[in-house]
């Protein structure tokens, strides 16, 4: 099929192009490239340069495009609130014309990267896909107002279809170490101690591996099972804590080294999101189950960190959002 990848060079997107070449697809990413390019170069791969605001281009990379992956977005809280404005115009008043121009184009099917923070917080044992958007930040309440602007436009020949993904980790091309299983892991890693912030916290996790497996699932899927629907993807519901105990453990072992050598230390944490989200209607809608585990992602992480794949990862920019943002001014 011919794809186009908004946002293609980020983490997420840096693993899935590359599968989707694998398996034969023509791939167009459009991405601003804030955080380098780590896509191959490939014959049926067209990298463009640019922002997907700029209508006159998104309309020339949609042109004969089946499907869109709805990728790019200022990523996460403490970047969208570097300048809400910016974020606000990235992430929710470009989406319905990113749509409308999709569909008008001849778009077949709309795949929108939604999220579960979402949900904000929920004292329900498991969090369905049903469950009250309770967003306690801007970037998570955009993240909620985008997906019904998508279902309004929607038809027999033009398919939406939107997925709250976890939590993403492990290790990527563009590499994040700013998301919370990769923090902890880098933490250990290069300086033998681990910080948690607050701790009680419920987090889902996804393997940025079966993110793209999530992905790809969902575009290859028959259409009637898929249409107007919202589906959440994630592997491992656990607390702060929980995750940097097995941070803890899997790094000791990775430098077999004692447990005791890597250390914990709790700190306070305002950041308050906290659900478990159940992920069983994609599991029955598209036999979709995540392969990877934390502990695959801490170990893929780990041998990345040993080989020097990056490149002073306690410090450089590249590998966080918000630090990298605030260098380039970006606007």
């Amino acid at each position: 099929m011919r794809v186009l990848v908004t946002g293609g060079a980020g983490y997420c997107g840096s693993v899935l192009v590359p599968d989707l070449l694998s398996e034969g697809h023509d791939v167009t990413v459009i991405d601003t490239f804030w955080f380098g390019d780590y896509l191959p170069n490939h014959p049926n791969l067209q990298k463009v340069r640019g922002d997907f605001r700029n209508l006159d281009l998104l309309s020339s990379c949609l042109k004969n495009q089946e499907v869109v992956f709805h990728l790019a977005a200022i990523a996460n809280d403490a970047s969208f609130e570097l300048d809400e404005k910016l974020s606000t115009s990235i992430n929710y008043d470009s989406f319905k014309p990113l749509v409308t121009r999709a569909k008008s184009l001849g778009v077949r099917h709309f795949i929108y990267a939604s999220s579960s923070s979402v949900y904000g917080v929920s004292d329900m044992p498991e969090v369905k896909e049903e469950h009250e958007l309770v967003p306690l930040t801007l970037y998570n309440k955009y993240k909620g107002m985008c997906e019904p602007l998508l279902f309004d436009i929607t038809d027999n020949n033009f398919i939406g279809t939107v997925f709250r993904p976890a939590t993403v980790c492990g290790f990527s091309p563009r590499q994040r170490l700013d998301l919370s299983v990769n923090i902890l892991t880098n933490h250990g890693f290069n300086n033998h101690k681990i910080k948690v912030f607050g701790g009680s916290q419920k987090r889902p996790n996804l393997h940025v591996k079966d993110y793209s497996r999530a992905c790809r699932a969902l575009m290859n899927a028959d259409m009637d099972k898929v249409k107007n629907q919202i589906f959440n993807v994630g592997g491992y519901n656990l607390s702060i804590e929980q995750l940097a105990r097995i941070v803890q453990k899997e790094v000791a072992r990775f430098k077999k080294v004692p447990v005791e050598q890597i250390e914990i230390v709790s700190e306070s944490s305002d950041d308050l999101r906290s659900y478990h989200i159940n992920s069983d209607k994609i599991s029955t809608y598209l036999d979709f189950q995540p392969r990877l585990s934390v502990e695959d992602a801490i170990v893929d992480l780990c041998k990345a960190f040993e080989s020097g794949y990056f490149s002073n990862p306690m410090s450089n920019t590249m590998y966080f959002n918000v630090k990298r943002m605030k260098e380039l001014g970006v606007e």
